[in-house]
């Protein structure tokens, strides 16, 4: 029966990674490649959580084969595109030197997170064995182990101490390709786009102007709508060689404003009124 079952999980990933290319390769934007797939692993992972929850294992091998190989490939995906959307989502596009310390601290979060996971790093590499009873089978953790600060919260059917763990792992190895991939190609389009930099410089503050992006886009003002609102910012960034930072979190700021969502809107189209009255009054 578990050999059965394992068959059908493999062609579950199997499948799941013959997805995650489709996506891939149908979009150019890294960020509706990302939330696209997060959604495809997350259905894929809840169909494996429905597979597993009932399942008693026999023997412990089986378990940890489980929790070891099988499971981890699933949410490794889902970390690593969540990595991904928090990095693409963010990417600076001002100047070269903005983007280079941009990215050196998006590789310092994973050292960090090697130093702070650094001996079980060493025994997942190691393929050591004699610790899986204890990290890989469910309710067998010990108290005196290194455990996750949410394991409690966590689901005791489809979880195990240190299962994500190695997830996490294989999610790193994907996201230093993705880095080193991200950062030469960024790195050749400011070469490329130095000597066209505009003179043109915004004076007014960031938040001003993603709300004016923002509303632009809302009114589908670029490409009659058929348009990311990521790609607009990226335009805007280079175009204007400026960084807009974290965008969608400045979005969230707007909205949750308690005294006028469009401060800035409101502000340019009474100073507009305001100058054609003046206008006006000139002829009277």
């Amino acid at each position: 029966m578990v050999n059965k079952l394992f068959r059908t999980i493999t062609k579950m990933y199997d499948h799941l990674e013959r997805d995650l290319k489709i996506i891939a390769d149908a979009h150019d934007d890294p960020i509706r490649v990302a939330e696209e797939s997060l959604s495809t692993i997350d259905q894929s992972i809840r169909e494996l959580k429905s597979l597993i929850i009932p399942v008693i294992f026999n023997e412990v091998a089986e378990e940890v084969y489980f929790f070891k190989q099988l499971k981890p490939l699933f949410i490794s995906k889902y970390i690593y595109f969540m990595k991904v959307l928090s990095i693409v989502s963010s990417v600076p596009h001002s100047n070269e030197k903005t983007l280079k310390k941009y990215y050196e601290n998006e590789w310092e979060k994973l050292k960090e997170y090697h130093r702070d996971n650094a001996d079980f790093y060493n025994y997942y590499r190691r393929k050591a064995t004699y610790m899986d009873h204890k990290y890989f089978v469910r309710n067998s953790f010990d108290l005196k182990m290194k455990l996750s600060f949410n394991l409690y919260d966590l689901d005791e059917n489809f979880t195990t101490s240190h299962c994500d763990k190695v997830a996490h792992i294989l999610a790193n190895d994907l996201l230093e390709k993705f880095l080193k991939k991200e950062s030469e190609k960024d790195y050749n389009l400011l070469a490329k786009n130095e000597s066209s930099a505009t003179s043109l410089k915004w004076s007014a503050s960031k938040v001003a102007f993603i709300e004016l992006a923002y509303a632009l886009h809302q009114s589908n003002c670029f490409n009659g709508g058929n348009i990311e609102f990521s790609e607009i910012i990226r335009f805007f960034e280079k175009t204007l060689n400026f960084d807009l930072g974290n965008y969608y979190k400045t979005i969230t700021e707007i909205r949750d404003r308690k005294n006028g969502r469009t401060k800035f809107l409101h502000m340019i189209s009474a100073n507009l009124d305001q100058h054609f009255k003046n206008i006006d009054n000139e002829f009277i």
